[in-house]
């Protein structure tokens, strides 16, 4: 047939190119997931999963939320979650990449300008690409670019709506907005601050609640329940009015077969840990700070140091595979990131330090990957 030879040589390309991805299992320390508290595989979450069946919450949800898929564990965890990240009110995805689908397809209108930082996440760029609003972009993390590309959009007739969309932590880069000056930004001309905190939930800020928590703005933020939590899912929280629209607009929610009500449990579970334990949050960024430290002993040229996620920056693309291969011969599971999820020329290693490492494990890593690079020199 002659697209399945079309398709070989697609992958003959990506090949030749060291782009082509394939699924490898899990093995060794994980410098890899975004387990950052180490939840997904922690007594709590089992206790929970064992507590969530003995009381018969169902192990799925059998249709959308809209028809028969709602389900009480659903309605509680959306109500913790407003309470606990300060809003009027929640809505659960089955993923944070349709809930930035949902968001940026749904609420701003034609009349609207979506301002994006240049790296937000491919979820938030899909959700544009279905949405009806205008598009721009600004560079990574410049207020004074945002503030620019407002004015240009005004000056050209604009009149709508503007929301501004962030990460507060960014995923490939590890770098943090500079949410307060961002949200001056949206008060000065009245725009909608939207945060995806997908990499700060659960690490950053009181309880874990955030970057974005606090800030005096017109607010709306996604914190996703696969990282930092421990589970699946998103949860969008913000004004009772927007969630609301969501639920009656959105496509990847009215379409979509609702989350587990089983897994609402143990994201439920997931955040009474966060409010009660005290150590859970702090111990994830004494880890940082101790692979921070280690990073910058064993002389590694890392872009940033600024969260746990730590981008060692090779450039090229074989160059990043050879490395992250054998790296995980010595038992340390890092994976290289290539483009076209980084820019060209920037192939890395992306470390990220996640609750199942200590600090030993963290210090053989860097003190390997100095080694390594000073033979392969």
């Amino acid at each position: 047939m002659k697209v399945l030879s079309r398709l070989h040589s697609v992958l003959e390309v990506l090949d030749n190119r060291h782009r082509r991805r394939a699924l490898t299992a899990r093995q060794g320390l994980d410098f890899a997931s975004n387990d950052y508290l180490g939840l997904s595989q922690s007594p709590v979450l089992k206790r929970a999963a064992q507590q969530a069946l003995d009381r018969g919450v169902p192990l799925g949800s059998g249709g959308s939320r809209l028809l028969r898929g709602n389900h009480p564990e659903h309605e509680a965890l959306e109500q913790e979650a407003a309470a606990f990240f300060g809003t009027e009110a929640a809505l659960f995805m089955g993923g944070g990449f349709q809930a930035n689908q949902a968001i940026f397809s749904t609420l701003p209108a034609a009349e609207d300008l979506i301002l994006h930082d240049a790296l937000v996440h491919a979820s938030a760029h899909e959700g544009m690409r279905l949405g009806r609003a205008d598009t721009r972009a600004f560079a990574h993390n410049d207020v004074q670019a945002a503030r620019h590309g407002i004015a240009e959009w005004r000056a050209a007739g604009g009149r709508g709506q503007i929301w501004i969309a962030v990460e507060s932590v960014y995923s490939m880069e590890g770098d943090i907005a500079p949410l307060q000056e961002l949200a001056d930004l949206a008060r000065e001309y009245g725009a909608i601050l939207v945060v995806d905190e997908a990499h700060a939930t659960g690490v950053f800020g009181h309880q874990g609640k955030g970057l974005a928590h606090g800030l005096k703005a017109d607010l709306l933020t996604l914190h996703t329940c696969g990282k930092g939590l421990g589970v699946s899912g998103g949860l969008i929280c913000g004004a009772r009015v927007m969630i609301d629209t969501l639920i009656n607009r959105a496509r990847p929610f009215i379409f979509a077969t609702a989350p587990a009500p089983f897994n609402a449990a143990l994201v439920r579970a997931a955040l009474r840990q966060l409010q009660t334990d005290q150590d859970l949050t702090g111990v994830a960024r004494d880890r940082m700070r101790h692979a921070h430290a280690e990073a910058q002993r064993n002389g590694v040229p890392q872009a940033a140091l600024n969260s746990q996620i730590i981008p060692v920056i090779l450039g090229d693309e074989a160059r990043t595979m050879d490395t992250a291969a054998a790296l995980q011969a010595k038992g340390f599971d890092i994976r290289g990131i290539r483009p076209p999820t980084v820019p060209r020329g920037t192939s890395r290693l992306r470390v990220s330090i996640t609750g199942n490492v200590d600090n030993s494990d963290i210090t053989a890593l860097f003190e390997t990957l100095a080694r390594y690079r000073k033979e392969a020199a």
